[in-house]
């Protein structure tokens, strides 16, 4: 599709020109590296101003020349021209109750280190923030980013849209938002905090299940339960940031009602790893591991669409609880489609897809897809690197007009 340029109608000369800048920057980033007759043809501007804008561009350090094409032809070959991706440098920081996960990527999203480090819950707090900044710091330095220029969090809890601060629900650890704040001190850039099921439900939005969709609900299913809710392509946080906050969901088939400060007895109680691991048990699958690991319920998932008879049956079982909270879900958003992410919804596969949407359509008239989650890896960091990215960009390709 061919962009619309900016024509400088209603506005001065330098700003048509920034624009049309931030055009051929978003078209270069989006459609990869091009010549000046294709960023032409794709922008609807004149040949002079193509070539005002490259020159521009590349004397700002946006971009340079990534190679040559037309070498089949006879005549000079065309410079192709490319984002320098180095120009910036990016982190995305996955905080988990037992782990801290680190990606460190180029100004076009592309992954050039990964670190991860186990933490105890019960250890200092103060250690496991010390210990997870200077993590970030060889990360980015071995990867070759001597300087960061942005930073995304995804962590469990409510973000508040006011204030950008951390405040945990449930029994999540203190260390979360301290380690936030430290970086944030001690970094001195822009340090970007959002729930982890937002970031992966960014992830299977733009790179994953539902990049056909702009209304869907991406469930978490691992260590806790948890929803993004993404409408007409907007993720929607609530007034409180707690949008998806469905582990304290009351649901039929637990020992209690949820409380303010404990999911126990809610949605949590049905779908969570621990939960999951017990059902196993109940259905003859060996566990491996602590019940409240995610990793030893994304392993038994696993095991189970091996097809044997306890599989199965411990496929249906886990499906309707599923379905459950799937259904109330539903009932309020109409959402279309349901994503299944997490270690467990990953591990499950269409297996367990195929079954939560049978178990919708039994309990709901709303007809609704149930998707696995595609995006390869940790979906929560991906959604982190493209959130810090989109920052980056909007920071050095924006116009200046002043």
């Amino acid at each position: 599709m061919t962009a619309t340029p900016y024509s400088g109608r209603t506005a001065s000369p330098r700003t048509a020109r920034a624009i049309n800048d931030r055009l051929a920057l978003e078209l270069l980033q989006s459609e990869g590296p091009l010549t000046a007759t294709q960023l032409k043809e794709l922008t609807g501007l004149s040949r002079p101003s193509v070539a005002d804008l490259v020159e521009r561009l590349g004397a700002a350090g946006l971009i340079h020349v990534v190679g040559e094409s037309g070498a089949e032809r006879r005549g000079p070959n065309a410079r192709v021209y490319g984002i320098v991706a180095d120009r910036a440098h990016l982190a995305a920081v996955d905080v988990r109750t037992h782990s801290v996960a680190i990606e460190v990527a180029d100004l076009l999203g592309r992954t050039i280190g990964r670190a991860a480090l186990p933490v105890d819950p019960q250890g200092d707090p103060r250690r496991t923030v010390k210990r997870s900044v200077a993590l970030l710091e060889r990360t980015a330095r071995e990867a070759g980013a001597t300087a960061l220029h942005t930073v995304a969090v995804g962590a469990p809890g409510l973000v508040d849209p006011a204030t950008g601060e951390l405040r945990a629900t449930g029994q999540l650890p203190v260390w979360h938002s301290a380690l936030v704040a430290e970086l944030r001190q001690r970094i001195g850039i822009p340090v970007l905090l959002d729930n982890e099921v937002n970031l992966a439900a960014v992830a299977e939005q733009r790179l994953g299940a539902v990049r056909d969709r702009d209304t869907f609900v991406l469930l978490w299913l691992g260590h806790g339960v948890g929803a993004a809710v993404v409408l007409d392509g907007v993720l929607r946080r609530g007034a409180s940031g707690g949008a998806g906050e469905i582990g304290f969901l009351p649901v039929p088939g637990t020992f209690q009602l949820p409380t303010a400060s404990l999911c126990e007895g809610g949605f949590h109680s049905l779908a969570g790893s621990a939960a999951v691991c017990a059902l196993a048990r109940a259905h003859h699958l060996p566990v491996m591991g602590e019940d409240d690991d995610a990793a030893a319920a994304e392993a038994v998932v696993a095991l189970a669409r091996a097809g044997d008879k306890h599989g199965e049956v411990f496929l249906d079982a886990l499906a309707a609880r599923i379905a459950i909270g799937a259904a109330a879900v539903c009932a309020v958003l109409d959402p279309g489609c349901v994503v299944l992410a997490g270690e467990v919804g990953r591990a499950g596969g269409e297996a367990l897809a195929t079954r939560v949407a049978e178990g919708l359509a039994r309990m709901t008239p709303l007809p609704t897809e149930v998707r696995a989650g595609a995006v390869e890896g940790s979906a929560v960091l991906r959604g982190a690197v493209l959130t810090a990215m989109d920052a980056a960009q909007n920071r050095l390709f924006a116009p200046e007009t002043q």
